[in-house]
């Protein structure tokens, strides 16, 4: 069952890999404005968004699986559809828009499952493990996706990309047919905003959690940054493009053998690692401040890259362990706001803060910021602290009768 929830997973992140590159090349071609695809990308951000509570209250009132499968299926069917309408010809920007918002809908709904889903079908003991091969399988995508759809939108066409795409999320949906799952506690279905703050309640009851997602939130926001930034810097201060180019691929390279390595590892305060590794994005965003000589940017992008390796399967089991299991979707959701909101937060404000007093003060005030928000996280003493499983603290209310239980 764990190989099979591994391969789903992995051919789901492929297939996510693939829309990014497969949609801004189809809409460049298909009306060559900066503007139209900034219309169709904010289109499937901002339902997504919108949405990430709501899929975190279902994914805790119903079976995580049959939430990610719907999700699969909704995505298929986006890809599948705006597949067939390049090939017969160019959709309007607004069709375009429409599955777009359609896409981003289905993730809001399928990430907080996942969490809840791995708890339900791997063993305790295996939880590390497992959330690390996802992440694993996740980066290589993340390598292997936009090369693999940008060849073939160049050869065969974006059509055919969105098509492949859709196959692969129909297939993903396949292997969690088969998924058998153990016993799982699911919130009472009561009214939504009773349910959300439930979930809210219980994000609050742990300190670190939310001391640590604003951390999280920090580094994203400084990646939107230096996202913006960095290729400007290195073509006009460290050789030229190259050099954004291997900065780029090295700390992909390094996010995926982080994330290898962390079951491998002797940690014994899995927060406070996850807290250094966030603290480590400060190392690039000083580096392109300065800026450093290109191989010392290239060295600070690959430490903190390695660190966020780490960093997500240690936090994703810390979460497991720690958070209430009928709570895990929403509890997760939050996190995944905060994530998704922060970084392009920064990639709207690097370029006119710049443009106004120079790229260093963006970069160092992100630094900054980074190292204050995780910095405090590991000055938390339960952060610090050895202790697995749940804090002690008023537990939610007990499931009632009606409570369902995953199959």
């Amino acid at each position: 069952m764990i190989t099979r929830l591994i391969a789903g997973r992995t051919v789901a992140a492929l297939a996510t890999a693939l829309i990014p590159t497969g949609l801004t090349l189809a809409v460049i071609r298909a009306t060559g404005s900066a503007l139209d695809l900034g219309v169709v990308l904010a289109a499937e951000m901002l339902p997504m968004l919108v949405l990430l509570p709501v899929g975190g209250v279902m994914a805790d009132r119903v079976p995580p699986r049959l939430v990610i499968l719907v999700s699969d299926l909704v995505r298929c069917a986006a890809q599948v559809a705006l597949g067939s309408l390049l090939l017969l010809g160019r959709p309007s920007v607004a069709v375009m828009a429409a599955l777009a918002a359609l896409t981003g809908a289905a993730v809001a709904f399928g990430v907080p499952a996942v969490s809840p889903l791995v708890s339900a079908v791997v063993p305790a003991d295996r939880w590390l493990r497992a959330n690390a091969r996802i992440g694993v399988a996740t980066g290589l995508a993340q390598i292997a996706g936009p090369a693999f759809a940008g060849g073939l939108t160049l050869w065969l066409g974006a059509g055919w990309s969105f098509l492949l795409t859709g196959v692969l999320f129909a297939g993903s949906a396949l292997t969690l047919g088969g998924l058998a799952t153990g016993t799982r506690t699911t919130a009472r279905r009561e009214r939504f905003l009773d349910d959300l703050g439930e979930g809210w309640r219980e994000a609050r009851r742990h300190r670190w959690f939310l001391v640590s997602v604003l951390g999280h939130g920090a580094w994203h926001l400084g990646a939107g940054v230096l996202l913006t930034l960095g290729p400007v810097i290195a073509v006009r201060a460290l050789g030229g493009e190259y050099v954004w180019v291997v900065v780029a691929q090295s700390g992909t390279v390094a996010t995926v053998l982080g994330t290898f390595a962390a079951p491998r590892l002797p940690i014994r305060r899995p927060l406070a690692v996850t807290a250094l590794g966030a603290l480590a994005y400060t190392c690039p965003l000083v580096a392109f401040a300065v800026p450093a000589p290109a191989a010392v940017v290239i060295a600070a992008y690959v430490a903190a890259m390695l660190g966020l390796g780490i960093l997500i399967p240690l936090w994703d089991t810390a979460v497991q362990e720690r958070v209430e299991p009928r709570a895990l979707g929403r509890v997760g959701s939050f996190d995944a706001l905060i994530s998704f909101a922060a970084r392009p937060l920064g990639l709207a404000a690097a370029a006119p803060v710049a443009a106004w007093a120079g790229t260093a003060a963006p970069l160092l005030a992100a630094a900054a910021l980074v190292a204050a928000v995780n910095l405090a996280v590991l000055a938390l003493p339960e952060v610090r602290s050895r202790t697995a499983g749940p804090e002690a603290g008023p537990p939610l209310p007990v499931a009632g009768p009606a409570a369902g239980a995953a199959p």
